[in-house]
């Protein structure tokens, strides 16, 4: 088993969930991706725009078709992107994208001392994520802790990167992704701003 898709133990946990608190990461831990998907819903307030993210995470748990899904009680901001042209609203579509009342998603690792690091080809996600929306929810597999910033960095290149590769290849049919942009979250300075679910599970890669 590779070391990076193994899950953290409780003492781990623990320590992970303390350092991410004191450092302004709203976070929560629930046993399974069924009491994540729940937590998610009762967390996402009825009628706001939520920007759900690319995120395998999110798919394994189908908490993506939930929010996105037609006369739901969200407002999909995906609905108005896939209607808007690319070619003439680039700049309205990048607006959208970028500050949503929620922004959803997952990381690729988070370190024992409460550091977020998130890996992006395009850099997409990143503005929501750093600044642009009013609220973040990220759902997280317990296997994405890591000790250090070296080690997630690590994981994003060694593990993350090769699977993201694949699965772009299947998605899209381009020949494989790339790490282009790292988002690294150290703290977040309006507390309560980024809500972390952290899983006894493993979700997404």
């Amino acid at each position: 088993m590779n070391k990076f898709d193994e899950l953290a133990d409780s003492p781990v946990i623990e320590k992970t969930v303390r350092a991410l608190n004191s450092n302004g990461i709203e976070t929560i831990v629930v046993e399974n991706g069924e009491e994540a998907k729940k937590k998610a819903l009762e967390i996402l307030p009825e009628g706001k725009e939520i920007m759900t993210m690319v995120s395998v995470t999110l798919d394994t748990i189908s908490l993506s078709t939930e929010v996105n899904k037609e006369g739901g009680k969200y407002k999909p901001v995906r609905d108005k992107l896939y209607a808007m042209d690319r070619e003439t609203q680039a700049k309205e579509m990048k607006s959208l994208g970028s500050t949503p009342d929620w922004a959803i998603g997952s990381v690729h690792a988070i370190t024992q001392d409460g550091q977020i690091l998130v890996a992006s080809a395009t850099g997409s996600q990143l503005p929501a994520y750093a600044y642009g929306a009013i609220n973040v929810l990220w759902i997280v597999g317990g296997q994405k802790i890591v000790k250090n910033l070296e080690e997630g960095l690590k994981r994003i290149y060694e593990y993350v990167l090769p699977l993201e590769s694949e699965r772009a290849k299947k998605a899209y049919g381009v020949p494989g992704s790339s790490v282009n942009k790292i988002l690294i979250i150290s703290k977040e300075a309006q507390p309560g701003r980024i809500k972390v679910i952290l899983v006894k599970e493993k979700l997404g890669f």
